[in-house]
């Protein structure tokens, strides 16, 4: 009798799991290219110059900051974990910030490119200027992860979260108070996203300790409350700011505002069902599983959060 070759699954797992990641690396750069334009369709305001891209480099910029801020937060949590393992995985925080740098900058170079100005003076701009203070963040902060003492990134990224909620709010009204609100906003989301990002990250890396591995994942658990809780407050408090209830349906804000809040009703779904499944199995894979789900769906939120950054303020519309 001839012997048959078993499967090779374990290697058509990782060659799988890439081809998803690819297809839904294409979807985000898609959305990212079309999403103005399609939450735009038919409310008579103005196109905005190079909106793809700038919704591109947001993105990233956005995800750089959760990456670098979750490294930063993941320490203490790692520390507050009985009979750890003594590896980590590879800091990606230097990385993060040098992405964080480069999409600052090149949000310096698409403005300049719109106002046909050049560099010099478009740092003279208020916009560019503050995009100059988020890049300069964002290099001392790949700088100080690159150190010795990585955890002295936190002041450079405060450096950049400031700045980058100062350049979202350039409204007459109340402008202070929409930029304190951006703070609270980003920082509670870069905890969330990215705290989850490194988490999961360090339960692969602990395979060989699924007690270790578990017992992260609900220490994390019980922490991200406080930051689903300053989203919800802080983001209701900006919505109610900056959208009139008469153009909630009729402005590119109000209805990516809508997609939105249809995405963080999925997110919280599925992370109260990791935190079950957390609670119900006493191995951590199937609640890992399911955080990897919510992790997805906060990427998601992520890509429309930049799209909401770049389409026109909605309170011309009300009083046209």
């Amino acid at each position: 009798m001839i012997p048959t070759r078993a499967p090779a699954t374990g290697r058509r797992r990782p060659r799988t799991a890439a081809l998803v990641v690819a297809g839904a690396a294409l979807c985000a750069v898609a959305a990212a290219l079309l999403g103005t334009d399609a939450v735009g369709r038919g409310t008579g305001e103005l196109r905005i110059p190079g909106a793809g891209t700038a919704v591109l480099l947001r993105t990233a910029l956005f995800a750089a900051l959760a990456v670098h801020i979750g490294a930063l937060a993941l320490g203490p949590l790692v520390r507050s974990v009985p009979g750890r393992p003594r590896t980590l995985p590879p800091s990606w925080a230097v990385a993060a910030s040098a992405v964080g740098a480069l999409a600052a900058a090149g949000q310096i170079v698409r403005l300049a490119r719109i106002s046909g100005l050049g560099l010099v003076e478009t740092y003279g701009t208020r916009e560019g200027g503050l995009l100059l203070l988020v890049a300069n963040g964002f290099a001392l902060a790949a700088c100080c992860a690159a150190s010795r003492r990585p955890a002295l990134a936190a002041a450079p990224l405060a450096l950049a979260v400031g700045a980058e909620a100062l350049r979202a709010h350039p409204e007459a009204y109340t402008p202070l108070v929409g930029a304190a609100l951006t703070v609270v906003h980003l920082t509670a989301a870069s905890l969330w996203a990215g705290g989850l990002l490194q988490v999961l990250r360090t339960m692969r890396h602990w395979r060989t300790a699924p007690a270790a591995a578990r017992a992260l994942l609900g220490r994390y658990a019980r922490l991200a409350v406080w930051p689903y809780a300053a989203l919800a407050v802080t983001g209701t408090c900006s919505a109610l700011r900056r959208l009139p209830a008469e153009v909630v349906f009729t402005s590119a804000y109000g209805r990516t505002l809508l997609a939105k809040l249809a995405l963080m009703a999925v997110v919280s779904v599925l992370a109260l069902a990791a935190r079950r499944r957390l609670a119900r199995d006493g191995g951590p894979e199937g609640a890992r599983r399911a955080a990897l789900r919510e992790g997805a769906a906060l990427g998601a939120v992520v890509l429309v959060s930049a799209v909401l950054t770049v389409v026109p303020d909605p309170h011309w519309i009300a009083t046209r």
